[in-house]
């Protein structure tokens, strides 16, 4: 397996218990996924895209990170996305949506 260029995850809220119900949940953080693949297919980014449990930050949600980056994002929307995965083209931030450095 070739390693890719990026590794974008999304916070789905899984908890230990099982379900899913935290806040990037119940924001819709699950559409992301796929907005998030077509978008990186779209720009050419090699990217794999997935889904995490609770990354313990619910008050900043929906929480995207991109590694190897360490680009924790949060508030995030689908607007948003758009301009994330715009300046991850350039291998950049969006230094506005950042919740860590």
């Amino acid at each position: 397996m070739q390693k890719p260029d990026y590794m974008i995850m999304v916070c789905n809220s899984y908890r230990v218990a099982g379900d899913a119900q935290g806040f990037c949940n119940k924001q819709g953080a699950t559409s992301f996924v796929q907005m998030i693949s077509e978008g990186c297919g779209d720009r050419g980014i090699d990217a794999l895209v997935t889904t995490t449990a609770c990354l313990s930050v619910c008050s900043q949600g929906p929480v995207v990170v991109i590694q190897p980056n360490n680009f924790w994002y949060g508030g995030v929307t689908e607007d948003r996305l758009e301009e994330i995965l715009d300046a991850l083209e350039n291998d950049e931030a969006v230094e506005e949506y950042l919740i860590a450095k």
